[in-house]
């Protein structure tokens, strides 16, 4: 069935009466429903009655006859206009206006007739001091004027003239603007100031010519060229001029349309966009009147009424045709005169309606965008795919009328996999864009279920992923045995834990780590159970897991309690009985403890001390012993915590020399330490080192102490003279020449020394040179301040009565007083200087 904006009815047909046939046609009529009022070519005014019952499927109205009146012998019943306020019905004859009752057809008691008039108008938009009355216009037969009248119950006056240049043809009304049409041009008359402005000239028979109100301050008028020109009272344009066809005899309003007449075609046109809707093949016909649900088309004979179907029809109709655009346009153009919420409601049914269109046409794109505009529910886009249907609740109907659709997809789904995949991916976008939207809340555990498989189908292990660590509603009893049978026993992990599920979650994990299943979408399971568990606030659930973790690899291991959050730590002497069976981890959990929470507990320094010695009788390579060896020194100088004869008794049965004079040295035993390393270790170099670490940040005269005791042990033995005199040449300037000079043995010779007594005097001159050049520079420094105070003390300042300090603001009283750079005055103890 085409697209019908109106749906025709015959209301009225006169009775034949062949031998009267010219005298009894109907020439004009007017309606106030149901009423309706036929003026003939015979004087005659007949008044008939609409029956609200229509029988639709044959297209006919029953009416009921009312009165008639004959106004006299002659002449053709011009014009009819009915004035429902006093129950007048105006009827133009013979020239003549005369007022009727619109019920008995009787002449109105003193309202004479209004003669010489060739056209009138009645307006219906009165101002508020006229509320009253009703206004009317008239136009002269004799003379080239218009009349303005203001119509009582009993009386109708003139109340002004507006005088034109040609005779009116035809003229419309609307508020204090009439649109005149002459024999050749257009015009706007101001019936308050009397101005007349031209419009535009025509060329059409008088027959083609009228004028018709549009409503809010706007006319139609049948323009040159064939076009409907419509005109504001203001004199401008603001809609494009509609193209008809040629020999146009009237034309009605029917918000949003413009119905057109032509001898055998009514014409319906949208406002909205101009273009031709509906055509209606009335044979004859002669005139239309614009009515308030439509228009009455009469013929010499019949009446029939075009009314306009209910907009949500017309919408609902241009959609099943697939006519979207023009649905949506029409929807548009009649928004301020629909209720909003059925305006939102049609809106957002045509939004989705035009989704499935671009949907099976894969214009994925925008299908996406109109099915979130127009707010549809997401689990009728899961319902059109086969595969997903089990994602759905047995309560959910489908309220889409799609049944050749949904087969379409179901086809594509067992053949075309390449195209259904194109589908599959549109879901996948749909379903996230909606995921957390007020949309998707609404049936969040079908979003989530039919996200899942549907990532599994895909083999996208990101999303799916993403998915299951989130929060989300996805339902076990579907979703684990699709994960299982896919073989994502990584992500089924992830998903149990998202549901609170934590021992089902890391088991799972756990057998993939151990290899008794394989998913390659997660490349260190191992490394997710210990970032997992060093994060869970649940402690037995990390218990229970801990000596797994530990045996697979203690240096990972053991993050399970490092890395857990400062609030939520276990306690330390739970966490060190269980590493007592697992040495490595207990020594990162002792450097943990100390290094990183700073703990001063000396059993933890002793432990970790003894930890590292175990290590490094322990480790075979060289660099890992190397490596031990710098951290247990490290401890050793930097801890004040240890217990240094616990510690001491270790290391000397483990023949470490380094540790063991560190330890000598805290002990206070320096020269011993010293020996040690001189004697045992034979590390020279290491024991010059110790001197400057021992007496890092104590008294410089210690390093002196130390450097001469080491040197006194290397003079004790002839077999260490090189090592003295080297380690004389390294510190010249701490080393006194003559003290040195008593100390060696008399078998040396001055060349030994030589280099150390050059140095060393090298050195002293130079200390003494720059002490000389500090002191001359401040004493410069000094001069300048000087010669600055003295040039400031030069200058004259003036002293006035009342004058305050800049600081204190008190008066300056005092013959003392300061100055500052920028010539401020203030008192003396107001500053950081003092009065000479």
């Amino acid at each position: 069935m085409a697209f019908r904006a109106f749906k025709q009815t015959h209301v009225f047909e006169k009775p034949s009466a062949p031998k009267e046939k010219d005298k009894s046609s109907i020439q004009c009529i007017a309606c106030c429903d149901p009423h309706v009022y036929i003026g003939t070519k015979d004087a005659t005014v007949q008044h008939i009655i609409l029956s609200s019952s229509t029988d639709l499927g044959s297209g006919q109205s029953k009416t009921r006859e009312g009165r008639a009146r004959k106004l006299g012998s002659s002449n053709q019943v011009t014009q009819l206009r009915v004035v429902p306020l006093y129950n007048h019905l105006l009827v133009l004859w013979d020239r003549s206006i005369t007022a009727l009752n619109m019920f008995s057809l009787e002449p109105v008691p003193g309202l004479k007739k209004i003669q010489h008039v060739s056209l009138f108008e009645v307006c219906d938009s009165m101002p508020s001091a006229q509320a009253q009355c009703v206004e009317m216009v008239t136009s002269s037969s004799r003379r080239k004027l218009i009349r303005i009248h203001v119509v009582g119950v009993d009386r109708w006056d003139v109340v002004k003239e507006v005088p034109l240049l040609y005779d009116p043809r035809a003229l419309a009304v609307d508020g204090t603007s009439v649109c005149v049409a002459t024999s050749d041009r257009y015009l706007l008359c101001d019936i308050r100031t009397g101005s007349s402005q031209e419009l535009f000239p025509h060329n059409h028979s008088r027959q083609c010519v009228f004028v018709t109100s549009v409503g809010r301050g706007e006319f139609l008028l049948n323009g040159p060229e064939s076009l409907g020109m419509f005109v504001m009272k203001t004199g401008i344009c603001q809609r494009p001029p509609l193209q008809w066809p040629q020999e146009v005899l009237a034309a009605g309003v029917c918000f949003p349309y413009i119905l057109t007449l032509q001898p055998q075609v009514l014409s319906v046109y949208s406002m909205v966009d101009q273009q031709r809707k509906q055509t209606v093949s009335l044979t004859g016909a002669k005139g239309l009147l614009s009515t308030s649900d439509g228009v009455l088309v009469f013929t010499e004979r019949d009446i029939f009424s075009l009314r306009l179907v209910p907009i949500e029809e017309q919408i609902q109709a241009l959609v099943r045709h697939e006519r979207i655009e023009e649905a949506l346009l029409l929807l548009d153009g009649v928004q301020g005169y629909c209720p909003l919420d059925s305006y939102k409601e049609l809106l957002k049914a045509i939004t989705c309606l035009a989704g499935f269109v671009h949907f099976y046409q894969e214009g994925f794109s925008e299908a996406k965008d109109l099915f979130i505009t127009g707010e549809l529910d997401p689990r009728e886009i899961i319902h059109l795919y086969p595969d997903m249907q089990s994602c759905l609740s047995e309560d959910f109907q489908s309220q889409l009328d799609q049944p050749n659709k949904g087969r379409d997809l179901q086809v594509l789904w067992q053949g075309d996999r390449s195209t259904f995949h194109h589908y599959l991916a549109f879901l996948g976008d749909f379903l996230r864009a909606v995921k957390g939207t007020e949309l998707g809340l609404r049936c969040s555990k079908e979003v989530d279920c039919a996200l899942l498989r549907l990532y599994v189908e895909l083999g996208d292990s990101e999303n799916l992923q993403q998915l299951v660590a989130l929060a989300n509603e996805c339902r076990l009893d579907q979703c684990v045995p699709v994960l299982e049978q896919h073989n994502r026993l990584f992500a089924l992990g992830s998903l149990y834990q998202s549901h609170g599920n934590l021992i089902d979650a890391i088991k799972t994990w756990v057998k993939i780590a151990d290899g008794f299943h394989k998913d390659p979408s997660c490349s260190d399971v191992y490394g997710h159970i210990v970032r997992t568990l060093s994060q869970l606030q649940d402690k037995d659930v990390v218990w229970t897991f801990s000596d797994w973790t530990l045996q697979k690899n203690q240096e990972i291991g053991v993050q399970i309690f490092i890395k857990c959050p400062p609030d939520d730590r276990f306690k330390t002497q739970d966490v060190l009985g269980l590493l007592e069976k697992y040495p490595l981890a207990m020594l990162l959990y002792l450097e943990f403890l100390i290094y990183d929470l700073n703990s001063e507990e000396s059993r933890h320094h002793n432990r970790l001390a003894l930890a590292y010695v175990t290590e490094m009788l322990q480790e075979e390579e060289e660099a890992d012993l190397r490596k031990t060896r710098e951290k247990l020194q490290q401890l050793l100088w930097g801890s004040k915590f240890y217990d240094v004869s616990t510690v001491y008794e270790r290391v000397k049965s483990a023949n470490l020399h380094m540790e063991e004079a560190i330890l000598l040295g805290r002990a206070g035993e320096h020269s011993q330490a010293l020996k040690v390393l001189v004697h045992q270790e034979g590390d020279f170099q290491a024991a010059e080192a110790f001197c400057c670490r021992a007496a890092q940040g104590r008294d410089p005269q210690l390093r002196q102490t130390l450097l001469l005791t080491l040197l006194q042990i290397y003079l004790s033995s002839e077999d260490l003279t090189s090592a003295a005199v080297d380690l004389l040449n390294h510190n010249p300037l701490v080393f006194a020449a003559e003290q040195i000079l008593q100390l060696l043995p008399d078998s040396w010779s001055v060349q030994l020394v030589s280099q150390f007594l050059v140095r060393s005097l090298r050195e002293t001159f130079h200390q003494r040179r720059m002490s000389r050049v500090q002191k001359a520079l401040g004493q410069a420094e000094l001069m300048r301040h000087k010669v600055i105070w003295m040039q400031a003390s030069k200058t004259t300042f003036r002293l006035d009565k009342g004058q305050k300090c800049k600081v204190c603001q008190r008066d300056l009283a005092e013959p003392q007083f300061v100055c500052n750079l920028h010539g401020d005055l203030m008192h003396t103890n107001c500053t950081d200087f003092t009065s000479s």
